[in-house]
């Protein structure tokens, strides 16, 4: 068993209206995000910007986020 998912996300950045993002799902390997691309491909809103996949893998029991955080008003 791997000790990786992978994260297939969907971005869509400077957008006038608000910037997209969305998760698309979490896949067992990168070959499965890969064929999720390409069943979305076509679909309304990816086929107009077909770059806006992206695939990201996570380390699994593992602390991605680190540093802390604070928020900016």
């Amino acid at each position: 068993m791997s000790n990786a998912v992978y994260l297939l996300w969907f971005v869509r950045a400077g957008l006038k209206i608000e910037d997209v993002e969305m998760l698309i799902g979490v896949y067992s390997n990168e070959e499965e995000a890969k064929s999720a691309i390409q069943r979305l491909c076509e679909k309304p809103g990816f086929a107009e910007f077909p770059q806006g996949f992206q695939i990201v893998s996570y380390e699994l029991d593992r602390d991605h986020w680190v540093e802390g955080f604070k928020f900016v008003e």
